[in-house]
């Protein structure tokens, strides 16, 4: 079977140090941070940076020096993700200028982020095009199974380049219901919540061509993860999403939970993906 690519996202874009002492928002704490993650089996970093007042930030310098910090502490080989996220600051415009400036080598966009509308389709179109061409590797941000339908038609199109293509489903939600703020678990994403978006996947896209990953917002995580591996897919594991362990306690890092996981599939059919493993996977 094929391994397993773990990424991990240590801090997402809201997140401060006052919701966890250990979230890593400078630089120089990424870079320590993933190179735990990566000797606990992580592949891949999904990189969010920060301002000095810990505020979200797509800020180019920002980025190549959080990188540098993570290629210092990792090597080459250990795969940087950044994250065009919008977070209700930046226009799809300002999204697509980031990721040409600073070149990465991989990056995740949401599609309801850079196509809020189908006039943007076509300036999306091209700037996707481009990206490919620079040798930039994206991964698909989808929140709906409605939202992989949409794909699967703009791939169907011609409208998303490459011949294999990294999609990462989302489970569970940013902010909770309102009866969450009673009980924050009932916004908590569940292993049955990926049925939909495997059905609409199975409908809509290509397994030959498409790699995807789950990640999945609350304490049932590793739940989430560990269906997820059952059902071929690969796993996004950190705190951007969760930092709670199973057991309910609060994990002390980003690798407490990607050794928590790695410890429940080990025996199992899927081994870990290494680094190179992972590249090889992706056609990167």
């Amino acid at each position: 079977m094929q391994p397993i690519i773990i990424s991990v996202a240590p801090n997402g874009a809201r997140k401060t140090r006052n919701d966890h002492p250990a979230l890593p928002v400078t630089p120089v704490q990424l870079g320590e941070e993933a190179r735990a993650c990566r000797d606990a089996g992580a592949a891949l970093i999904h990189l969010h940076i920060r301002d000095a007042a810990q505020k979200h930030t797509l800020d180019v310098p920002t980025y190549r020096a959080a990188t540098g910090s993570v290629r210092q502490q990792c090597g080459e080989d250990f795969i940087v993700q950044v994250t065009s996220e919008a977070v209700e600051i930046y226009t799809a415009p300002e999204q697509m200028q980031m990721v040409l400036e600073l070149q990465p080598e991989a990056v995740s966009l949401a599609i309801r982020e850079i196509i809020p509308e189908p006039a943007m389709e076509k300036p999306a179109t091209a700037f996707l095009k481009q990206i490919h061409a620079m040798g930039i590797h994206p991964q698909y941000i989808l929140y709906s199974p409605e939202e992989v339908a949409y794909f699967g038609k703009l791939r169907k199109a011609g409208l998303i380049p490459g011949e294999r293509i990294f999609v990462l489903f989302v489970l569970g939600k940013k902010t909770g219901n309102p009866e969450a703020a009673v009980d924050p678990s009932l916004s908590w994403a569940r292993p049955e919540d990926l049925d939909p978006f495997l059905e609409c996947f199975d409908a809509h896209l290509t397994l030959s061509e498409t790699e995807w990953a789950v990640c999945a917002f609350g304490g049932k995580e590793l739940e989430c993860m560990e269906y997820t591996a059952k059902c071929g897919g690969h796993v996004r594991i950190g705190f951007e999403n969760n930092h709670l362990m199973a057991d309910g306690s609060i994990a002390p890092n980003n690798a407490a939970l990607i050794t928590q996981f790695v410890g429940k599939v080990r025996g199992g059919n899927r081994p870990i993906a290494t680094a190179a493993e992972a590249r090889k996977i992706l056609g990167m």
